[in-house]
């Protein structure tokens, strides 16, 4: 793997179930750099240290970050992620790096999506390295200022769904490629992603995800520590209204018709970001 390039795993209170490490790094060869990215508020950092090593883990001072972190509300709440996702930039241009790769600690595995059949197939990734860079190449190639992997949830309806056939969407959630001199803010102590990737989006910049990989993830609520007691307290009753907050031309608050009902975030693209007239469109020479 490339030198200047590195996995930041942000991770907060669970310093003996960080199963992004096992589940995606081992699991698919990684060779490269990779850390630890704790705050120093996390009473655990000793834990961390004694089992990834003290050159594998890299601490950061959260209410320096919170002083100039939007989190969008007055609760003054610190179990909150986004202030790790506002510090990556600068932790990784301090480890030496110019492209990093920005993980949640609790994914299962990831996985390529391909058509067998009338059936989207998965194929866990064994060769991490070689997708990496294919990931960064595109990162530069774009000119965006995050690529990703799509999230398993996103492919309901396997084949006969909308988001494979897409193959790049305009989002941008979980696993964020980016680079290290091109910093910007993640917004919102909860929903920060969504509301980052769609208010830079309506501003013309490029967030996007492939269709081609995805990352599975255990369920938000299911796991201790980290932002599911922030969740826990609140459901995604507050956290779907920080987006709607922040785009409220585009998006908007509405109930999740599933089993188990819940609110949850409704993105309109139409209205959300700039999109790329046909060239048949264009007016003739005067």
């Amino acid at each position: 793997m490339r030198d200047d390039f590195g996995v930041l795993i942000l991770t907060h209170g669970r310093a003996d179930r960080v199963i992004t490490l096992k589940s995606v790094l081992q699991a698919g060869n990684y060779s490269g750099k990779w850390y630890m990215m704790i705050d120093n508020e996390d009473d655990q950092a000793g834990e961390y240290i004694r089992r990834y090593g003290r050159e594998h883990v890299v601490e950061f001072d959260k209410q320096a970050v919170a002083d100039w972190t939007d989190t969008a509300d007055s609760f003054g709440e610190h179990r909150a992620i986004v202030y790790a996702r506002n510090q990556s930039f600068y932790t990784a241009r301090e480890l030496g790096l110019k492209y990093f790769l920005m993980l949640d600690d609790d994914y299962t595995g990831l996985y390529y999506r391909y058509p067998e059949g009338n059936k989207l197939a998965a194929k866990r990734v064994e060769d991490t390295d070689r997708l990496f860079e294919a990931m960064i190449r595109f990162l530069d190639d774009s000119g965006a200022l995050t690529v990703a992997f799509c999230q398993a949830g996103d492919f309901v309806g396997g084949l006969q769904g909308k988001r494979y056939g897409q193959k790049i969407v305009r989002k941008a959630m979980n696993t964020f490629f980016c680079r290290s001199d091109r910093p910007f803010q993640f917004v919102g102590t909860m929903n920060e992603d969504v509301t980052t990737y769609t208010t830079l989006g309506s501003r013309g910049e490029l967030l996007m995800s492939v269709t081609d990989c995805a990352i599975v993830q255990q369920q938000t609520q299911k796991s201790a520590g980290g932002m599911s007691e922030a969740y826990l307290d609140t459901g995604t009753f507050v956290k779907s209204f920080y987006s709607t907050m922040s785009m409220p031309s585009a998006v908007r608050v509405e109930m999740l018709n599933t089993r188990h009902k819940r609110i949850h975030h409704k993105i309109n693209w139409e209205r959300c970001v700039p999109k790329i007239l046909n060239e048949r469109y264009r007016k003739g020479e005067n």
